[in-house]
C-alpha cells in the first residue's frame, strides 16, 4: 500500500513537473505560412555594381571577417567599450545582411549552412540575439528586432528563389516567434529581453522593415490593421520639408516622438524601408541629392537639420544609392556609389586591402562593408 501511495505521488510530481515546464516555455503564435508571391524580396535592380571593386571587397570579407560563427563587427580586435559593440564581437546585423547577399547571388549551398551558424550562434528560441561574444561566449540577453527581420527577409528570399517549402515554413515559423516578444499585438519594440521578459518601450523608425512586416502581416485581418498602424507610425515622423527625414524614434508608452539627434545611417533606414514599399518623399529624394551632388552626407544631424558630426561613412552613401535604385535613379545611384567606394582601400599592402574602412587606425566596420556590398 505504501508503495503504491508513493507511485502515486511519483506521478503527480512528475505531471505536475511537466506541466509547469511546458507553462514556461514562450508562448507561440499560431504559425501563417503566407501563399502570395514574394516577388518583393528579390532585388530587380539591374544597375552597375562595379564588379571589379565589389570582387576585392567581398575577398577581404571573406578572408578577414567572415568565420564559422558569424562575422566581426571589427577588423581590428579592440575592447568594448562601455557596451558598445566593438572589436571581434559578432553581430546578428552582419548575418542578416550576409545571409540576404548569399541568397541575391544564388549562393544557396552556403546560405544554408551560414544559417544553420547563424541559428546555432544567435538563436534565442522566440528570436536572434543582437550580440555574441566569442572570447567569453555570452550571448546578449536582448535582440534587436531589425536584425530578426532581416534574417526573416534572408529566409524569404532563398524560399523564393529555390520554391523551398522548408524555408518558407521557416520564415513564416520565425515571423510567428518574434510576435511573442519584441512584435506583440503589432507593436514594434526595439528589443525584447528574455531574462527578465520585457519589451524595450522604444521603436525606432529605422527598425520597419515594411518589405517584410506587409509580406507576413497582411495575411489576416489583424496584421493588416497592424501593419497599416506601423506604416502610420513611420510616416507621422516626418520632421517636415525643410528637413525631410524622420524622428529616430516612437515611444510606445507615451506616443511621443524622440527629438534626439539623428544617426545619418538610421535615419537613411527608415528612408530605404518606405522607399522599397514605394512611400518615399519627393522632399526627401530630391535633399538626398543636394548631399550627394556636394558630396557632404555627414554622419549626426539636429531634429533641424544642423550638421553635429561632419565625419562622414560609406555606408550613408551606400544606403543613399539602395535608395536611389529602387526610386529608379540610375544616375544619382552612380553619384552615391562613386562617393561610397572613395572608403576601399587600395593599397594591396594593407591588411584591409579591398575592405571599405580607415587606413590609418585599421578600423574596418561590417555594417560599413555589408551595406557597400
Amino acid at each position: 500500500m505504501k508503495a503504491y501511495r508513493m507511485t502515486i505521488v511519483l506521478s503527480t510530481y512528475i505531471l505536475f513537473m511537466l506541466l509547469f515546464l511546458s507553462g514556461c516555455k514562450p508562448k507561440t503564435s499560431e504559425i501563417v505560412v503566407p501563399t502570395k508571391l514574394s516577388q518583393n524580396f528579390v532585388i530587380q535592380s539591374k544597375l552597375n555594381k562595379n564588379p571589379r571593386q565589389t570582387s576585392l571587397l567581398l575577398n577581404f570579407i571573406q578572408t578577414k571577417m567572415l568565420t564559422s560563427r558569424g562575422i566581426y563587427t571589427n577588423y581590428r580586435n579592440v575592447k568594448s567599450v562601455n557596451g558598445i559593440t566593438n572589436g571581434h564581437q559578432m553581430l546578428s546585423e552582419s548575418s542578416g545582411l550576409w545571409l540576404i547577399y548569399l541568397a541575391s547571388t544564388h549562393q544557396f549551398k552556403r546560405f544554408r549552412v551560414f544559417y544553420k551558424a547563424t541559428k546555432k550562434t544567435f538563436n534565442q528560441q522566440i528570436q536572434f540575439s543582437y550580440r555574441y561574444d566569442p572570447q567569453t561566449h555570452q550571448l546578449s540577453n536582448v535582440n534587436a528586432t531589425l536584425d530578426d527581420l532581416r534574417i526573416i527577409r534572408a529566409l524569404q528570399l532563398y524560399a523564393t528563389l529555390t520554391h523551398s517549402h522548408y524555408y518558407r515554413h521557416e520564415a513564416a515559423k520565425r515571423f510567428s516567434l518574434l510576435k511573442t516578444g519584441s512584435l506583440k499585438n503589432g507593436k514594434l519594440a526595439n528589443f525584447y529581453d528574455v531574462k527578465t521578459h520585457k519589451q524595450s518601450t522604444n521603436s525606432s523608425l529605422a527598425y520597419y522593415d515594411f518589405v517584410t512586416l506587409k509580406y507576413f502581416e497582411t495575411v489576416t485581418t489583424k496584421g493588416k490593421k497592424f501593419y497599416k498602424h506601423q506604416l502610420h507610425v513611420v510616416k507621422q515622423g516626418y520632421l517636415g520639408d525643410a528637413f525631410p527625414l524622420y524622428a529616430s524614434s516612437f515611444n510606445l508608452k507615451t506616443y511621443a516622438y524622440s527629438n534626439r539627434s539623428l544617426n545619418t545611417s538610421e535615419a537613411l533606414e527608415t528612408v530605404l524601408h518606405l522607399a522599397e514599399v514605394g512611400e518615399v518623399k519627393t522632399e526627401t529624394l530630391n535633399w538626398l541629392k543636394i548631399q550627394i551632388e556636394s558630396g557632404h552626407l555627414y554622419n549626426r544631424y539636429s531634429t533641424l537639420g544642423i550638421v553635429l558630426d561632419k565625419s562622414q561613412s560609406a555606408a550613408n552613401y551606400s544606403l543613399a544609392a539602395m535608395i536611389f535604385a529602387n526610386a529608379g535613379d540610375n544616375r544619382e545611384y552612380q553619384r552615391a556609389m562613386r562617393l561610397a567606394w572613395q572608403a576601399q582601400v587600395t593599397q594591396k599592402g594593407s591588411p584591409l586591402y579591398g575592405g571599405l574602412g580607415d587606413l590609418k587606425s585599421k578600423d574596418a566596420y561590417s555594417y560599413n562593408n555589408f551595406t557597400g556590398n
